[in-house]
């Protein structure tokens, strides 16, 4: 397929309200001007404020699918969303490492949605992790998340160990010293990137906006700090769109 647009891919949930998941991430794929495939992981059952259910979809058939798109389609970036545990999301990562090297692949650690619904269920193993972090470009987890992910009390020092084996993106939502300040740590250095707009209002989906933004970005040739620097403006845009948990889409 020949495209004037970069194209880009989301391996996510299925959200019928449209604040999160494969939704959320199609429009912010069309602000950014890059043509966004997408592979559903999951179906939930839920609004803004409410999760109700989640039914995976097989494994076998999100590969398939994942086959099937990067076979026909030059796809840039991958991000990934929800996905049942880090299994699935270690035969993600390795399939499309093994399609194709050269897509960078940025990985969303939802492991809570924002309405209280644990998605990780099995232990996160270290040696599992590692692998697949080590086929990853980016990961953006928030505070409770990256100490989850590397079993420590400290965000700060958990994202410096997990930066040993990709990029890491961590988001300053949850950080009650320093409001909305993301940190970015690659291998040998740490980039502080402090907020802008901060009349900003609590919203559902907006870590796979961001990831999503930070997805286009890339795809669209921007390196990696200005990725980020350009979809925490984005992100801060939405969060101050309205006083809902549903955020608008604009640039």
């Amino acid at each position: 397929m020949e495209a004037g647009r970069p194209i880009v891919l989301s391996i996510a949930g299925f959200d019928p309200c449209g604040g999160a998941g494969l939704l959320a991430d199609s429009k912010t794929f069309e602000q950014h001007k890059v043509y966004g495939l997408g592979i559903c992981t999951a179906q939930t059952i839920q609004t803004e404020n409410r999760f109700i259910s989640v039914r995976w979809e097989r494994e076998e058939d999100i590969l398939q699918s994942l086959d099937t798109m990067l076979s026909y389609y030059p796809v840039k970036v991958v991000k990934t969303g929800i996905v049942e545990d880090v299994c699935v999301l270690e035969k993600i990562v390795s399939f499309i490492h093994q399609k194709n090297s050269s897509i960078k692949i940025i990985i969303d650690t939802v492991l809570t949605a924002s309405s209280g619904f644990d998605f990780w269920k099995k232990e996160t193993g270290r040696e599992l992790l590692v692998q697949t972090l080590e086929k990853a470009y980016l990961i953006t987890p928030n505070y409770n998340e990256v100490k989850q992910l590397a079993y420590s009390s400290d965000a700060k020092e958990a994202a410096q160990k997990l930066s040993a084996f990709c990029n890491v993106l961590l988001k300053g939502g949850h950080n009650s010293e320093e409001i909305g300040v993301d940190y970015l740590f690659t291998k040998n250095d740490i980039e502080k990137i402090p907020a802008g707009i901060t009349d900003v209002y609590p919203k559902h989906g907006s870590g796979c906006v961001l990831s999503a933004a930070i997805t286009a970005n890339l795809a669209t040739g921007h390196d990696l700090l200005t990725a980020c620097k350009r979809a925490k403006k984005y992100i801060e845009h939405f969060l101050s769109s309205n006083a809902t948990l549903s955020g608008y889409h604009h640039v």
